[in-house]
């Protein structure tokens, strides 16, 4: 008697993905942390094919990037309570869809040039009914000088980059804030001297995630020069 066996396949293990945004921010009302977790899904819905956050977070998206976000968003709010802010560069809605959800009297314009990653941000506006976002494909370049009055970035550029990319549609008085890891000091600390003269950085405050000793920051740049 003949004996025949099959080949086994290898059992791929898909990574387990978490959301514990509740957990951990029990003051978040239940109608905000549902948006949340919808645009938690169509994240994930759309990633493969816009490549809007990096394959190997997205698992741990309510870590790395949804209580990043709300961190930071807690400390801008708190900062200047401002009444409408530009989310530059943030074609994933990092944080602006987030800042968005946490304080729906704040209109927020998110700006990109990627025109199918605003396609896909105009699709969670819809599908979570925020009416109180703007999304618009433009490029820095197309900015009218001294229209910019108060923008966030994240992981758009190191600080010195980004201060001399936006010095001329920043209209004076206005406020940069720029999510940043523990290197915030470095950075602020390599700023030239002549950007200094266009703008005056602060610390608005520094923060660690629900789980991990890292810190991060979120530094404030006023525009006190044209």
């Amino acid at each position: 008697m003949e004996f025949t066996s099959k080949k086994k396949e290898p059992v791929v293990q898909q990574p387990k993905e978490f959301w514990r945004v509740g957990e951990w921010f029990t003051d978040i009302d239940a109608s905000k942390l549902e948006l949340l977790r919808k645009f938690n899904d169509e994240l994930k819905k759309f990633n493969n094919a816009l490549n809007l956050v990096s394959a190997k977070t997205l698992p741990l998206s309510d870590i790395i990037h949804f209580a990043d976000c709300i961190s930071a968003s807690r400390l801008m709010y708190n900062d200047c309570k401002p009444k409408q802010i530009v989310d530059f560069g943030s074609g994933n809605g990092f944080p602006g869809v987030v800042f968005a959800i946490l304080y729906p009297q704040v209109t927020v314009t998110i700006i990109d040039r990627d025109a199918r990653k605003i396609e896909f941000l105009g699709h969670v506006v819809k599908t979570l009914s925020l009416n109180n976002i703007n999304c618009q494909v433009n490029s820095l370049e197309s900015i009218p000088q001294g229209s910019l009055e108060c923008v966030v970035t994240r992981g758009f550029a190191p600080i010195s980059k980004a201060i001399l990319a936006l010095r001329k549609p920043f209209k004076k008085g206005g406020i940069l804030y720029m999510l940043k890891g523990e290197e915030w000091a470095t950075e602020v600390a390599n700023i030239p001297s002549q950007l200094c003269t266009f703008w005056t950085p602060h610390l608005v405050g520094e923060y660690k995630l629900p789980l991990g000793e890292v810190k991060f920051a979120v530094v404030k740049l006023l525009k006190v020069n044209e």
